[in-house]
């Protein structure tokens, strides 16, 4: 079974967030807010995506790449955690 199918409603909710987010930018143009106004609702909307991107991602590499029911070596788990590390941080 997928990660994305076990984490379903956290999912949902955060794209939710997301979606209104967006519809804040949407709002905030539409009302001429100041650019600065403008530009945070951006901003906030882009971490937000991009923290969904990385619990995506974190799932994908701990459910798919690596098989699920097989014990990783301890090379394996700090390589895995570097990467997601490196990955989270480029996100930021």
């Amino acid at each position: 079974m997928s990660h994305t199918i076990d984490s379903k409603a956290k999912l949902l909710v955060r794209v939710r967030r997301i979606k209104g987010q967006v519809e804040a930018i949407e709002k905030a143009l539409a009302q001429e807010k100041d650019c600065y106004t403008v530009l945070q609702t951006i901003a906030a909307c882009r971490g937000a995506i991009n923290g969904l991107m990385y619990e995506i991602v974190d799932g994908h590499v701990r459910h798919h790449v690596h098989i699920p029911d097989k014990k990783l070596t301890a090379e394996q788990s700090r390589a895995t955690q570097q990467l997601l590390d490196v990955i989270k941080s480029y996100l930021k």
